[in-house]
């Protein structure tokens, strides 16, 4: 839980020079549990925040009424409601343009989880993390977000396993959902300590070896381990991870391609064009005239620090 929390009025973390402000979940107080959960107002103004911005927690919002956009990461998701979105920690996101924003969040740490088999499912959510709710996905939803809000705000006894108990079963609905189609993977041992570390390995540049050193297998047995979990190398699924890192710099920072290209651990800014390019179908340059939304506007208040 180190350094994904802290207390209300806690300044934000320093992000390296030009990058997006990162967001700490606000605890209430000292060894409260990483958890949050209520409407948008209770949430205080950065759950409305309109600038780019990072996580060190889970966020899940459910839009009741509105219009405007979410922005998560490359993508741009229209608000019509009733709608049910997942943000993972470290993708970059704001609300643009939007109008009459009502709903409920629910915000939390990875260590918070009742187990692995629900950051596997916040995964596979992520592939699909902004879905339309019928009529009865709708109701049930609201159900258990007000459960969520009242269990959090009453803090009786036993309500840290009750708020993990709703939750998982909010996680295991969600992806149930038409929009989501998500079927979570058994990804265990080596291979899930991988996947979450190439998941903060893109802004770091690690290679493969590299990465096998931190977890303490040689590299062969870790793509084994990988490919016979997840059906890919982890050279793909980092450079996926460099990839989608990338894309988040050169949307929502100034930050010029020589910088950017050194952010994600390439010493030389050519060859991190043919990367890109490779990967994207697209230069560095194009990508971000056609994606460019960023805002100078930064403010800060509300469960985020």
């Amino acid at each position: 839980m180190r350094g994904t929390t802290a207390l209300p009025g806690t300044p934000c973390l320093a992000p390296r020079g030009g990058e997006p402000p990162v967001h700490r979940l606000e605890v209430r107080a000292p060894g409260e549990v990483p958890f949050a959960a209520g409407g948008f107002d209770a949430m205080g103004p950065m759950s409305r925040a309109a600038f780019p911005h990072r996580h060190t927690f889970y966020e899940i919002v459910h839009v009741v009424e509105g219009s405007g956009a979410h922005v998560l990461d490359a993508e741009r998701y229209e608000v019509r409601p009733p709608q049910l979105g997942v943000i993972l920690p470290g993708q970059v996101h704001h609300w643009e343009g939007v109008r009459g924003l009502e709903g409920s969040l629910v915000l939390f740490t990875p260590e918070f989880l009742l187990g692995d088999g629900d950051e596997g499912l916040l995964r596979r959510l992520g592939e699909r993390p902004w879905v339309g709710l019928d009529d009865a996905s709708h109701e049930r939803t609201s159900l258990l977000m007000a459960e969520l809000a009242e269990e959090y705000r009453c803090g009786a006894d036993g309500f840290a396993g009750v708020l993990r108990s709703l939750l998982h079963v909010l996680l295991v609905r969600a992806a149930r959902l038409p929009g989501a189609a998500v079927r979570p993977a058994p990804v265990r041992g080596i291979a899930e300590e991988f996947v979450r570390l190439a998941g903060r390995a893109g802004a770091d540049g690690l290679s493969v070896r590299e990465c096998a050193e931190r977890l303490g297998v040689s590299p062969g047995h870790l793509a084994e381990a990988v490919r016979a979990a997840t059906g890919r190398t982890p050279a793909a699924l980092l450079r996926e991870a460099r990839t989608r890192e990338a894309q988040r710099l050169l949307i929502s920072t100034g930050l010029s391609i020589r910088q950017v290209a050194s952010r994600v651990g390439f010493a030389d800014p050519a060859y991190f064009c043919r990367f890109f390019r490779r990967e994207t179908g697209r230069t560095p340059g194009d990508f971000r005239k056609h994606h460019d939304r960023r805002d100078p506007s930064i403010e800060a208040g509300g469960p985020h620090a």
